[in-house]
């Protein structure tokens, strides 16, 4: 498996709520979360992804793009927590040990009702 099937496999098992499964196959010890709105452990990250799951259980998920070099992976996803939620255009920040996602770091966009720009997001 290349770190990049990984990160996009986390990803894809996370979101349809099975985030417990996701840590267990892909995250290492010591792993560190930057995201300001949650503590940066382990714990938390994992919690709040399952209550987020559990909270909107009809959410669409699609990776555009995957890019990878040596020990980091980003993905560009589009989340929408629903059928009727516009989304926003997410980018997941990778850093592997061997193996094993050790850091994450998350940066969101959320997709305005009226775009400026003709090219779109994705």
């Amino acid at each position: 498996m290349t770190k990049k099937f990984i990160a996009k496999e986390f990803l894809k098992l996370a979101a349809n709520g099975h985030s417990h499964e996701a840590f267990r196959l892909y995250v290492g010890k010591n792993f560190k979360h930057h995201n300001a709105y949650f503590k940066g452990d382990h714990d938390t990250l994992m919690l709040a992804m399952e209550e987020s799951s559990r909270k909107n259980p009809n959410k669409i998920f699609k990776i555009y793009h995957a890019l990878s070099d040596g020990d980091f992976v980003a993905v560009h996803s589009h989340v929408k927590q629903n059928s009727a939620d516009l989304g926003a255009a997410v980018v997941h920040i990778f850093k592997f040990e061997s193996s094993k996602i050790i850091e994450l770091w998350d940066l969101g966009q959320l997709i305005p009702k009226e775009r400026i720009n003709e090219n779109g997001m994705f």
